[in-house]
């Protein structure tokens, strides 16, 4: 069980992280625009997670689907949670009535199955479209040239409603694929009505997306500190 000292730095941490988004924001966008700051919990202990929530954080974003599995019921309830990693298609009948979002959608293969278990089940999900702006073979997402047939086809299914797009830019030259994010995703809100999430910003770039319209970054090792990946 971690005491309150072992967890007094991800005060300062969100402290930090809030004091960047609110200068951003002053900076880049208009007093009207809304701004959603997402804890990532990959291999994040519970208590840390809750503690998080209990200074102010109301959002989730979980990778895995098995990890996620077994710390649900350690969670508090008052917070959203939200799958940011990517989804096979035999995972999704474990999340489909536990998260309110599901940002990582890059195939109709993989929209089909959501609308499928989600009319199941009664409910409608909201999906992101995964964009690979950077063209890495290393990252899910769909081609930016491929997005708008995405999304015709994922618009015709029951059960899902798209409201916008996500991405991990490559971290080299990450103003320009910022940016040239913030021009997609305005050219497809422009034609598809709905749309009112941009999904990008991590730890090292969250303020540079704050100034090319993110309005959902996705935070965990600045938050919650260097974590132990390849458990």
């Amino acid at each position: 069980m971690m005491s309150s000292n072992d967890l007094a730095y991800i005060d300062e941490n969100l402290r930090i992280i809030r004091e960047r988004c609110t200068e951003a924001m002053a900076k880049y966008r208009s007093p009207d625009d809304k701004l959603r700051i997402m804890a990532v919990t990959k291999t994040v202990a519970p208590e840390a997670v809750n503690h998080a929530i209990e200074l102010g954080i109301d959002l989730l974003g979980e990778n895995r689907v098995q990890e996620y599995l077994s710390k649900a019921e350690a969670y508090d309830r008052s917070a959203e949670v939200q799958f940011i990693g990517h989804l096979q298609t035999n995972k999704v009948k474990y999340i489909i009535n536990a998260v309110s979002m599901i940002q990582s959608v890059d195939s109709i293969k993989l929209g089909q199955e959501i609308s499928r278990l989600a009319v199941k089940n009664g409910r409608v999900m909201d999906i992101l479209c995964e964009v690979n702006i950077g063209g890495e073979d290393s990252k899910s997402g769909v081609a930016p040239t491929e997005l708008k047939q995405l999304i015709d086809e994922l618009s015709e299914l029951e059960g899902v409603r798209v409201r916008g797009l996500m991405t991990i830019p490559p971290p080299s030259d990450s103003d320009i694929f910022l940016g040239q994010m913030k021009e997609l995703y305005d050219s497809i809100a422009s034609v598809y009505k709905g749309m009112d999430t941009l999904s990008m910003g991590m730890t090292h770039d969250y303020a540079e997306a704050v100034k090319y319209g993110s309005n959902l970054v996705r935070i965990g090792t600045g938050l919650f500190g260097a974590r132990d990946y390849s458990k």
